[in-house]
């Protein structure tokens, strides 16, 4: 009886043991979740992106990093309203704002990333690159080893793991492309190119770019071919940003300068970095070294600096101080490969330097102010602007044969160099002052392409001079003139085909040999110009990776003025002679 009466007691006891969880489970609030993808505006999955689920006062509730495949989940949630916010290195933060969650709710949030570089954010700054579009080549700072990311069980829930867990040797990524190209590709880039390319991506995230350019054309009197050297190296700082180094080697044989003396070499180095100040100030400095060698030797120095604020999401203020039409922010360095700079004698006595009668090797200077307010449409964007710009001795350039009398005819106040490869020149124009303002409007047309509308107003050097003035006189005559430009852009890829292309038409009067605004994104798009990157694929029959590239300025060579050379027959002055170039790439 008595073993009776307690086994009753502890079933009893059991039950209202049992009761009570239940109880507890019944009267305890199920909590909510937030899950999603997060891509870039490629579509492109980003791992180890940062998201936050933020509750009034931007207190973080919750955080997770995304995986291999962009997914994340952030669970226990208590109901009610919050903003979720996704950020990474390099692309400005994404949020999905007013977000109600109710008791028991799942609620799938995909956000878009956007580069700091991409229209999608404000409107493109950087000009194009040699080896342009930039997309697969614009550097990105990929997840350290040690960073925690998510991994997403087949069956089970999200779990917060470590990279380097999971692979106790992780080993750096190594990527390269080889291309070819072959055709007129302007001032220094005649002839057939074979180039390639090195990406390594250390453990800790850091980023190594070796990359190498032997032309095949030889010069007409028997140097040797052009040759380019690059490396380039990023990696993440302090505050949420990045910097970049890059180091740069030139050797052009086939150039000619007044004087009769050949060759041009050039060794750079420039740096970038960008700081975030908090969600409201971004900071970016650096600037450009650079010695060229031809008859003589010049050096330059070519600093900039770039703040801009955000007071909203919608709104952006930015200040730009620019040097150097290449290189004015963090962007002109999303590639590595450097243009051929101008340096030529000024005001010797046929090419001569130093001496009583020489002259001073120069080259390109220039500072450009800007103050730009910036409002986002949806997913487009507005943009106006003011500008100072103080050119000293600008760049102009021209195409046809130039003889030794011609160089040495220009050799006074201007200075002439000739590329003999691709029958094309520079000399340096008259130096002036401007003032003028930008107007841009950005819109996507679909999710990985985007239009653009750029109204802007200046001075550019015109001529003054006819058909029959030389040298000497076509120089002497170039003068500052106010005009207008307008410019018609395409920009992305075509998600489907995977065509990368950027298209353009820029307008101003022919009259004009150098650019309106020349510190902007398209000054160097002279009327119809585009570049085409198509992947090439025949089923089973070719590799993956393989590309071909179509690369043209000023297709229908506008706004080409003639004059005579002291031979006879007829030069010209364009603000972007025409170049057409196409090639291959292989990536692997």
């Amino acid at each position: 009886m008595q073993f009776r009466r307690t086994q009753i007691g502890r079933e009893a006891g059991l039950a209202a043991l049992l009761f009570s969880l239940a109880a507890g489970v019944c009267f305890a609030a199920p909590t909510a979740a937030v899950s999603g993808v997060v891509r870039d505006t490629q579509g492109v999955a980003q791992m180890g992106a940062m998201v936050q689920v933020l509750a009034r006062g931007s207190v973080s509730v919750g955080t997770a990093f995304t995986d291999l495949y962009g997914r994340y989940r952030i669970a226990n949630l208590v109901p009610g309203r919050y903003v979720v916010r996704a950020t990474a290195a390099l692309f400005v933060p994404a949020t999905r704002g007013n977000l109600q969650l109710s008791t028991g709710a799942r609620a799938t949030v995909n956000l878009t990333l956007t580069m700091l570089s991409g229209p999608a954010v404000w409107l493109p700054a950087e000009r194009r690159k040699p080896d342009e579009p930039s997309d697969d080549w614009t550097w990105t700072l990929r997840s350290a080893a040690n960073r925690p990311i998510l991994r997403l069980l087949d069956d089970g829930p999200m779990v917060l793991v470590s990279s380097s867990a999971a692979d106790a040797s992780p080993k750096a990524a190594i990527e390269a492309r080889a291309s070819m190209t072959s055709g007129d590709g302007g001032f220094g880039g005649g002839g057939s190119h074979d180039a390639l390319t090195l990406d390594r991506v250390m453990e800790d995230g850091s980023d190594i770019v070796l990359r190498t350019d032997l032309a095949a054309a030889r010069t007409s009197y028997g140097r040797g071919p052009s040759m380019e050297l690059d490396a380039g190296y990023e990696r993440r700082v302090a505050l949420g940003g990045a910097s970049r180094l890059v180091v740069s080697y030139e050797s052009h044989p086939e150039m000619m300068n007044a004087g009769g003396g050949t060759g041009l070499q050039t060794m750079r180095m420039a740096s970038a970095q960008k700081m975030h100040l908090g969600d409201a100030l971004d900071v970016e400095a650096g600037g450009t070294v650079y010695a060229v060698h031809t008859t003589g030797y010049a050096l330059a120095s070519q600093p900039f600096v770039r703040v801009t604020v955000h007071p909203g999401e919608v709104w952006a203020v930015r200040y730009r101080l620019a040097t150097s039409r290449d290189v004015q922010g963090l962007d002109g360095l999303d590639s590595i490969a450097a243009e051929v700079p101008m340096a030529a004698v000024v005001g010797g006595l046929n090419g001569q330097v130093g001496g009583p009668l020489g002259g001073r090797l120069r080259t390109e200077g220039g500072r450009h102010q800007e103050i730009a307010l910036t409002r986002k449409f949806g997913d487009g964007a507005i943009q106006a602007a003011f500008y100072s710009d103080r050119i000293d001795r600008p760049v102009v350039a021209g195409t046809g044969v130039m003889s030794a009398a011609d160089l040495a005819a220009g050799a006074g106040s201007s200075g002439v160099v000739a590329d003999t490869v691709t029958d094309s020149f520079q000399f340096l124009g008259t130096g002036y002052s401007t003032r003028g303002v930008s107007l841009t409007v950005s819109e996507p047309l679909t999710s990985g392409l985007w239009a653009l509308l750029e109204y802007e107003s200046g001075e550019a050097l015109a001529t003054r001079c006819g058909t029959a003035a030389s040298l000497p006189e076509v120089s002497e005559g170039l003068h500052a003139e106010a005009a207008d430009a307008m410019t018609a852009a395409l920009k992305g890829r075509v998600l489907r085909s995977g065509t990368k292309l950027r298209a353009a038409y820029r307008w101003q009067p022919r009259r004009l040999v150098t650019p309106v605004a020349s510190y902007e994104a398209f000054s160097d798009q002279a009327f119809l110009s585009f570049y085409v990157r198509q992947p090439v694929g025949w089923g089973n029959r070719l590799p993956p990776g393989l590309e071909a590239t179509v690369d043209v300025t000023n297709l229908l060579a506008q706004g080409y003025q003639p004059f005579l050379s002291a031979d006879g027959h007829t030069l010209f002055l364009a603000q972007s002679p025409r170049t057409i170039q196409a090639g291959l790439s292989f990536t692997f």
